[in-house]
Order: C-alpha cells, then sequence, then structure tokens
C-alpha cells in the first residue's frame, strides 16, 4: 500500500466524507441505473481532488459505506487530472447511477439552489438533523466556493492574455523582452496602445496614486463617451455631435491601405467661415466660430497657437487633444493606428489637419516629460507616410529615442533604413547612433561581447560623424558650457571656417541638432568620450586620410537647398537657431499654423468660393475713402476688352473726376454747429 491510498483513509477515518457507489464505480442492485458501459470503464474512478471538492459542497458524511479498499486499485489512475469533458461526463453518469439506486446510492450536489432543495427532498431522514450551527456552517463554505469562483475567474483571464499573446506571435507581433528590446519580427514602426497614454508613462515615473488622484470616483460619474486611443476626452469639453469629417478607404496595394479624410458640405461651408476669420487677423473671430462649431479642427490649431503666444501652454494642449479626439471618431472602421500599413496623403488639404494634430501633440508631450509617449506618436506620423516624411520627423525621431531611452530602436531603425534612406547623411543621425552605442556600452546587464562591440561602433561612427559635420563641435561645446583644450579650439578643422564654409541648408540641420539635442551631451562620461574621439579625428586629418577630403567634396556637392518639408519642420519646431537660418523666400511669405508651407502640387478636392463684394485690386486711397463714403467706387466701370492700354488715360481722368465729385460732396455735407450764445457773460459768481 502506497503512502498516496494511506492519506486517503487517514483522511477518511478523520470525518470526511465517505465515497459513494457512484465514486466507486460499482452497480449494486438491479436497478433501471446504467452499468458499467463502455463510456464508463473509459472513464474509470473520478480523480480525488473532484471527490474532494464534492465532499466540502455535500457537508456532513453519510451512511451507506462500501469497501474504502477499492480506492487502492485508482492509484495509477488518480495521478493524472482528467479533462473537463471527462470530469462533466462523470459527473452526468453518477446522477444517472444515483437515479436508478434510491436506496444506497449517494448523488451529486448541484451548485443551484434548486437542485439542493431536490436532494433534501429525496432524502427526508436528513431533515430533522438540520440545526442553525450547519447552516452558519453552510454560509463558510458558500464564502469559501466565492472566492474558489474568483480564483478561476482569474485562471481564465490569464488564459485569455496567453490566447492574446499567441494570436499576436502568428501575427508576427512579439512582445517586448525584459530588457526592452523589440523582436526582430515586429515591423520597425509598429505601434503600441499602451504607449500611446501619457497616464501610462507618469504612472511609471510616479505611481498610479500620485497621477491619477481623485479622478477614480469622477470617472464612475461620468456619462458614456466614445473610447479613444490618442486622447481621453474630458468632462470640460463640449458635447460631441458629428462634424461633417469622414474618412474614405482610396486604394489598396501591396498590403497597404490609403485613406483619406473627406469634408462634408456643412463642414465646408464652416470652413469657408475660419478662412474669413483668419483673414480678418482677430482671434475673437476664430473664438465666436468654435462656440458654434466646437469640433472643428482647423479652427482649434490655429487658436491653439494663439494660446501658446499668450503663455496659455494647458489651453493650446487641451485645444490639441479636442482636435485629435474630433478627428479619431471619424475614422474608417479599418484603419488602424498600430499595424504600420495604414497610409494618408499629405497633399490632400483634408489630411493635413491629422499630421499637424499629431506632430503639436507630441510636442507638448515632450515637453510634458513624457518622451516614450512622444517617439510613439512620431513613428505614428513616420507611419502614415514614410516614403514623403511630409513633416520630416526622422530629424526628431533619434533625440525622443535617445530621452526615452529606446536606444536599441534608434540602432535597429539605422541599420534597417541607412542602405535606402542615408540617415548618415543627416547630421542628427550621424551623430545620435553613435551616442546611442556609447550608452548601450554602458549596461552593465549585457554580455562583455555586446559591450565590446558597442563601444566599437560607437567609435567608428562617432569619427566619421565628426570628419563629414565638423561644424556641430565648437556649437555643441558652446551650448554645452564646455571650453575645448588648446589643440581643438586651434585647429582650423574645427574653427569658425568649418561654420561659414558650409551650405545654408547644412547649416540649417546642424543649428536644429544643436539647439534640441545639446542636454544630452552634457554628461561627464560623454564629453571624456568624445574628447578623445576628436583627438583622434585631429590625428587622421594630420596625417591626410582620404576621407576627410572625400568628406568634403561631399558636403560642396550636397546640402544645395533644403526640400520643402524640413522648412516646415523648422517652423513646427520654432527652434530659434534653426529659425534663423530660413532662407528669405520662406520667412517672406505668410505662414499659418493650420497649414505651414502647403505643398507646392496640392490635391484640392474643393475650392473656396470668390467674394466679389471686396475687390482685391483697390489701392489705399480707395480703401480710405470707401470707409467714409460706402458707395464710393474709384474704378467704376473699368472695361475689359482687348484695348486696355488705349483706355488708360480715359479710366485714370474718370477715376479722378469721381474723386473730386466725391469730395465736393463731403465737404457740402459738412454742417457746423455755433456755440450757443451766453448772454450774461459775466454770471452770477455762484458755483454749482
Amino acid at each position: 500500500m502506497s503512502r498516496r491510498a494511506l492519506r486517503r483513509l487517514r483522511g477518511e477515518q478523520r470525518g470526511q466524507e465517505e465515497p459513494g457507489l457512484g465514486e466507486l464505480g460499482l452497480d449494486l442492485g438491479p436497478g433501471p441505473g446504467p452499468g458499467p458501459g463502455p463510456e464508463r470503464g473509459r472513464e474509470g474512478p473520478l480523480p480525488a481532488a473532484a471527490a474532494a471538492a464534492r465532499r466540502g459542497r455535500r457537508g456532513p458524511a453519510r451512511t451507506g459505506v462500501s469497501n474504502r479498499f477499492e480506492l487502492i486499485t485508482a492509484e495509477e489512475s488518480e495521478d493524472e487530472p482528467p479533462s473537463r469533458e471527462e470530469g462533466t461526463d462523470a459527473r452526468l453518469s453518477e446522477r444517472d447511477a444515483a437515479g436508478g439506486n434510491n436506496e444506497g446510492a449517494v448523488t451529486e450536489e448541484a451548485e443551484g439552489d434548486g437542485q439542493r432543495e431536490g436532494e433534501e427532498a429525496e432524502q427526508p431522514d436528513q431533515t430533522p438533523v438540520l440545526s442553525n450551527k450547519p447552516r452558519k456552517k453552510k454560509k463558510k463554505r458558500k464564502t469559501k466556493k466565492t472566492s474558489a469562483g474568483e480564483t478561476l475567474e482569474d485562471n481564465d483571464l490569464e488564459d485569455i492574455d496567453s490566447l492574446l499573446e499567441k494570436i499576436e506571435d502568428t501575427n508576427g507581433l512579439s512582445q517586448q523582452t525584459q530588457s526592452g528590446i523589440i523582436a526582430d519580427s515586429r515591423p520597425l514602426l509598429y505601434v503600441e496602445h499602451r504607449n500611446l497614454n501619457p497616464e501610462n508613462e507618469l504612472k511609471r515615473y510616479f505611481g498610479a496614486r500620485a497621477v491619477l488622484g481623485d479622478q477614480r470616483p469622477r470617472q464612475r460619474q461620468r456619462q458614456y463617451v466614445r473610447s479613444t486611443w490618442l486622447t481621453a476626452p474630458k468632462n470640460t469639453w463640449p458635447r460631441y455631435s458629428k462634424t461633417g469629417i469622414a474618412m474614405q478607404l482610396v486604394d489598396t496595394r501591396r498590403g497597404v491601405q490609403y485613406f483619406t479624410f473627406e469634408h462634408h458640405r456643412e463642414y465646408q461651408q464652416v470652413q469657408f467661415k475660419f478662412l474669413d476669420a483668419v483673414e480678418s487677423m482677430d482671434p475673437n473671430n476664430i473664438v465666436l466660430l468654435l462656440q458654434m462649431n466646437p469640433y472643428h479642427v482647423d479652427s482649434l490649431l490655429q487658436l491653439s497657437d494663439v494660446c501658446r503666444m499668450q503663455e496659455d501652454q494647458e489651453m493650446a494642449r487641451d485645444l490639441i487633444e479636442r482636435a485629435l479626439y474630433s478627428l479619431e471618431c471619424a475614422f474608417h472602421p479599418v484603419f488602424s493606428l498600430t499595424s504600420g500599413t495604414c497610409r494618408l496623403d499629405y497633399r490632400r488639404p483634408e489630411n493635413r489637419a491629422f499630421f499637424l494634430a499629431l506632430f503639436k501633440h507630441l510636442m507638448f508631450l515632450e515637453k510634458r516629460g513624457c518622451p516614450r509617449t512622444a517617439l510613439e506618436f512620431c513613428k505614428l506620423i513616420l507611419s502614415l507616410d514614410p516614403e514623403n516624411d511630409p513633416l520630416c520627423v526622422l530629424l526628431l525621431i533619434d533625440f525622443l529615442s535617445l530621452r526615452a531611452r529606446e536606444y536599441t530602436f534608434l540602432t535597429r531603425m539605422f541599420q534597417e533604413w541607412e542602405s535606402h534612406r542615408n540617415l548618415s547623411q543627416l547630421p542628427n543621425f550621424a551623430f545620435s547612433v553613435p551616442l546611442a552605442y556609447f550608452f548601450l556600452s554602458q549596461q552593465e546587464e549585457r554580455s562583455e561581447l555586446e559591450l565590446s562591440q558597442a563601444r566599437e561602433r560607437a567609435a567608428r561612427l562617432i569619427q566619421l560623424a565628426l570628419i563629414m559635420f565638423p561644424s556641430v563641435l565648437m556649437p555643441l561645446l558652446d551650448h554645452c558650457s564646455v571650453q575645448p583644450d588648446a589643440r581643438v579650439a586651434s585647429h582650423s578643422f574645427f574653427g569658425l571656417n568649418a561654420q561659414i564654409s558650409q551650405p545654408p541648408a547644412l547649416n540649417q540641420l546642424t543649428s536644429l541638432y544643436v539647439g534640441r539635442t545639446h542636454s544630452l551631451w552634457k554628461d561627464p562620461a560623454v564629453m571624456a568620450w568624445l574628447e578623445t574621439n576628436v583627438h583622434e579625428v585631429l590625428r587622421m586629418v594630420e596625417a591626410r586620410d582620404p576621407l576627410v577630403e572625400e568628406s568634403e567634396h561631399k558636403r560642396k556637392m550636397r546640402y544645395q537647398s533644403a526640400p520643402r518639408n524640413i522648412y516646415r519642420h523648422v517652423i513646427l519646431s520654432e527652434m530659434k537657431e534653426a529659425t534663423a537660418a530660413l532662407p528669405l523666400e520662406v520667412t517672406s511669405q505668410p505662414v499659418m499654423g493650420f497649414d505651414p508651407l502647403p505643398p507646392l502640387d496640392s490635391i484640392v478636392s474643393y475650392t473656396r468660393p470668390e467674394r466679389t463684394n471686396h475687390p482685391s485690386n483697390e489701392s489705399t486711397l480707395s480703401l480710405f475713402f470707401r470707409s467714409l463714403l460706402p458707395n464710393f467706387n474709384l474704378q467704376g466701370d473699368i472695361r475689359h476688352d482687348g484695348d486696355e492700354e488705349a483706355a488708360a488715360g480715359q479710366d485714370l481722368n474718370q477715376g479722378v473726376n469721381r474723386l473730386m465729385a466725391a469730395m465736393r460732396d463731403m465737404l457740402a455735407n459738412i454742417q457746423f454747429q455755433e456755440p450757443p450764445r451766453d448772454d450774461n457773460p459775466e454770471g452770477d459768481g455762484d458755483w454749482d
């Protein structure tokens, strides 16, 4: 006899429930109950765990004891727990056996109250034994059963999570490892929903209690609103209704879906009113328009810029979030934020608001101290149009990766995109990627081989960056308040000549990078590593390495003029160092916050109707007299036939004659009132 059987027998002798005939698989008596048919022969005895669970539900032991030593033969079959289907079949067969043997067989008790009452009715001999004390025990057992049910629900939730993970694995979307390294099977621009919420990042920094505070009870009392991924709707916002914006699926090519926003007729009329309000140069007109249409996207974007200029950052951020909420409510059912295969064409004016709202929102997140969330939004913008990159977020994604300490993502992006995008020709990638490798070489949890490889790559890439862009070093040291040594300061390779001789387009890129990321280079360990590589570069320059001359030739041939998306990025970033380097053709034209530097090849779906009541070619003098005399028209009936040159003198004389007639009429209508005469100039001398 084994220890397992002895423990069972000892437990039965301590007062636990004795096994019934249905559990032992015996059939006593010639009743109509089913015998040991093929189904029961297949299942065998029930496991001890199921029997113990039934004993706990049934309560006190009952009569009708059979041979306990029959359990010894079932030892081997009870070692493995049966499946749920086998347990269900066994319970059903026991109920049938109990229905046939009413004299000695004990039926299994169901969890419902009605089944308990039916079983007590079948066994009236146990009714007088019940008292208040066993009833209390029943309540305790019910509580235990509830806790066990909660445990089962938790196990079911864990099973659901494991199933979801398997589904994501089959789609090629594996989870992040504990070290934060993105798996190779996941797309580069894959966006996670949980990283789009800045509260999740703040919870990791400060804890849930410090971030949420007393928001939980308020959320329970809030009325139902549509849940979104980009922003969380607030109670202070106006009630949302359909704004007239919709999204349509335009085309699907090679697994990539192309979408576009559309403006309905009602929204087009509001858009025309918005353009009139912008031309009036009065923000109050935009405020009045938003009171009538609280979710008009372009009005929200333009008013957000006005609030930001007035140092009202909270209101500016709130308006941008409201614009994102309005656009997300208009998404197509197939449009996905996370797949990275959905595209929007920036050439369409209806799509530009979504790009600009996302960019301004990530700028607010970065200033708020949520670089990981800002990086996720940056990946989202890049995934909408990775080929053209209309807002040129490639100039920003390296900075956000370094701030969020996503060094592996930055190095992986450089490795995958360098061959077809030439990322090393951008100063920001040329300097940020070796800085990321340097930070990876400082992580102690990595192996020694990985650390040595990271150090070698960091040294090699930073030397290439210093040779290709020598004008970055001195402004970078100046922003970091670091004085270079005499050798570096006196050398002409890194001197003032390097900054003057570079093209204007390259000057914009270097100024933008230094102004944005100089705070990441202030670490003493980083400065010591940079100093070592600067001296190595000077040694290569003095040795007349051919790489130095080749890099100088590339700088002169390339960077002749910057594309329009770089100018657009500089304007949106508002970096003083880069804005000062913008060319005159960009700064001379008006730049609107809702559509800065629109593309030259825009795809216009609807046009603004021309206004005939305000001629555009009126002079200042004509507008002045129109303000005095609304019916005055200096141009009169101008001829539109072919001989405009012959009639120019006559039109001029007619205009002068009309002007003189209008001035005579104005002077004739002026009446001067004489002051009232005072018959007693001396007065009484009394003061009122």
